[in-house]
């Protein structure tokens, strides 16, 4: 039986034997349509045992998990044949996840559709600041 949390929005879809929407499922994983998609054809890619956020995947469901969006996308083209595509996974409410159950987004996306810029269109951090987060970051993966 996989994990599950019973306030968890994802982990009822993922026990419903009925319809929501579903495009596919897997052993691990299930993909749907979200109740409010951001454009037609927007799909949200789940884990189906209880998996937080990205801090707390197994590498052998993330690995899977990127296996399955990579064809999710290419089937999301060539069904909707959007302009564009964002894949986009959020973790921690600072970043937009509104249902703590990790999730990727793949969202067909058109030319002045509804969603906007999802990018400022500039920043103005200093050059120290940008040196100070790189090196954070290098340091990381010396340890």
């Amino acid at each position: 039986m996989l994990p599950t949390d019973a306030d968890c929005p994802f982990c009822e879809i993922v026990a419903r034997d009925e319809d929501a929407r579903e495009v596919f499922r897997t052993d691990s994983l299930i993909a749907f349509f979200p109740t409010e998609p951001a454009t037609l054809g927007h799909t949200l890619l789940v884990p189906r045992a209880h998996v937080r956020d990205i801090w707390a995947v197994s590498e052998d469901l993330a690995s899977e998990l990127g296996r399955w969006t990579v064809t999710l996308a290419g089937a999301v083209k060539r069904a909707m044949n959007p302009d564009g595509l964002n894949v986009i996974q959020s973790n921690g409410a600072a970043a937009t996840q509104s249902v703590m159950h990790l999730h990727v987004h793949v969202v067909p996306r058109w030319e002045n559709d509804q969603v906007g810029r999802i990018w400022p269109p500039e920043t103005h951090y200093s050059e120290g600041a940008k040196d100070d987060a790189w090196e954070a970051l290098r340091r990381q993966f010396r340890t």
